[in-house]
């Protein structure tokens, strides 16, 4: 009993950790290892939006801060980082330095026709370290149409690998359909590429899709302007 209650105390010391004492992590882009089956233009989207979806599953854990996109971007070019390349684990420190982050998460997907696989690595941002690397190898967990309960999987596995107790139990936490991720990608994309009105189109479909959706909300009143 006295064991359990030890555990339990240093597991709230932990949810109630101030800011100070969060975990900072950067979530970079995810590159592309070959997807068919759609349109490329989601592909090139994903690459941008799971960093992105991935970071706001993260940022509910309150033992994890992550770092601000516009942040992560300026890290990125004081780094002479590249999105359109490969992202290793010294240009992982690199970005970690400049972003002030304790851990960076890296890594890749491939959608074969809907079968859809992340491979994530969580870097350690000061040795250059991969830690772990955590994906969704689970047969029965790789359909495209799955990707809300895909990305909640590799982000619970990325708090495990950084030593951290498990966030809010799954059931509490959203499901978003497929097609509003999606919607949501492709808004970030556009928005990338300066296509303001292109990119608001997005994230009203993926408002429209899913409704409580508030990166999409946020994403909209950017690109707005409102």
């Amino acid at each position: 009993m006295r064991v359990a209650t030890i555990a339990a105390l240093m597991t709230a010391a932990v949810i109630t950790a101030p800011l100070d004492a969060q975990q900072v992590v950067a979530v970079l882009p995810f590159e592309n290892t070959g997807s068919y089956g759609q349109d490329k233009e989601n592909f090139d989207a994903l690459e941008v939006g799971l960093p992105a979806m991935l970071g706001a599953s993260l940022a509910g854990h309150p033992g994890i801060r992550v770092v601000e996109r516009a942040a992560l971007r300026a890290a990125m070019e004081q780094g002479q980082v590249s999105t359109t390349r490969r992202i290793d684990a010294a240009s992982s420190t690199q970005v970690a330095k400049a972003a002030g982050a304790r851990y960076v998460v890296t890594g890749s997907f491939a959608d074969f026709y809907g079968k859809f696989r992340i491979n994530a690595r969580v870097v350690d941002g000061q040795s250059g370290e991969i830690v772990k690397v955590v994906s969704n190898e689970d047969p029965k967990l790789q359909d495209r149409a799955q990707l809300s309960a895909i990305l909640q999987l590799v982000s619970d596995r990325i708090v495990q690998a950084i030593g951290l107790p498990p966030g809010p139990a799954a059931d509490a936490r959203r499901q978003v359909p497929t097609d509003a991720l999606t919607d949501y990608s492709r808004g970030l994309l556009f928005e990338a590429r300066g296509d303001r009105a292109k990119a608001a189109e997005a994230f009203q479909r993926a408002l429209t899709a899913y409704p409580d959706y508030p990166e999409a909300r946020e994403g909209l009143q950017r690109t707005k302007g409102g």
